[in-house]
């Protein structure tokens, strides 16, 4: 182990996860909510809209609050079909109406028979022992369950099958699960450990990590997460993904 690039990482983590990180993040929009349910949604539209400029991406999402009255939870349990017209024309990048009502209605589904959204997460072949990667295959195969689903929704919903990266569900998944007193963080799933997790890898944490060494494959796909997150491991075995701060952070401020 590096122990000079643990303690940099360290310090590092720490300089970025802190409430000042939240405002200009994705994570803001759920940061919006106190209901359980509200966060879920809005965390998991936030992390799937993830896509280009930060600022867009919570414009967008705010957008889509409003189009849902204020109220995502309340709007996806309690909505008539007329009420559905509000979500007509919404758009970011690739993801269109079509997209958007889908999601609408698995989360329905789900919500009509499951306090959380971590049960999405739960469709494994043994709940007492499971890896975020069959975690990530069972979610996918649960939230195109429903009959009649749009094709091209699925390329929104990623998974290790795909030798995705999985980027966008490994951070929500990170919002949910992990656990401290810094206020970033939601921490408010537990049957998924953060031990568990799968550092997001995107396109500054990916540019980082290879710079100090802790990638080293060519290709960019859901073994180069497994690998980053490995070696993250040594640092810090029960968090391992809290270094996602320092990447990340690192990358987006222009350090490295």
């Amino acid at each position: 182990m590096d122990l000079s690039l643990k303690d940099f990482l360290d310090k590092k983590v720490e300089e970025f996860n802190r409430p000042d990180f939240i405002p200009h993040d994705p994570i803001s929009i759920p940061h919006q909510f106190s209901k359980k349910q509200d966060v879920e949604i809005m965390g998991f539209f936030a992390s799937i809209l993830a896509w280009g400029q930060r600022k867009t991406i919570i414009n967008k999402c705010n957008e889509l609050i409003a189009r849902m009255d204020g109220a995502p939870y309340d709007f996806i349990r309690n909505h008539r079909e007329q009420d559905l017209r509000s979500l007509l024309g919404f758009k970011h990048r690739t993801f269109n109406d079509t997209d958007l009502l889908y999601f609408i209605s698995f989360f329905q589904y789900h919500y009509r028979t499951h306090g959380s959204l971590e049960q999405a997460f739960l469709q494994v072949p043994n709940r007492q022992s499971f890896t975020i990667e069959e975690a990530l295959n069972g979610f996918k195969d649960y939230f195109f369950s429903l009959p009649d689903y749009p094709y091209r929704t699925r390329k929104h919903v990623s998974s290790p099958l795909q030798k995705s990266t999985c980027k966008r569900l490994n951070m929500f998944l990170r919002w949910m699960v992990r656990k401290d007193t810094k206020g970033v963080d939601f921490g408010i799933w537990h049957a998924i450990q953060p031990s568990q997790l799968i550092c997001p890898c995107d396109v500054h944490v990916e540019r980082v990590a290879r710079k100090f060494g802790l990638i080293q494959s060519d290709k960019v796909n859901w073994k180069t997460a497994l690998e980053l997150t490995e070696n993250l491991r040594l640092f810090d075995p029960q968090d391992p993904i809290k270094y996602d701060f320092a990447l990340f952070g690192l990358g987006v401020v222009g350090e490295l």
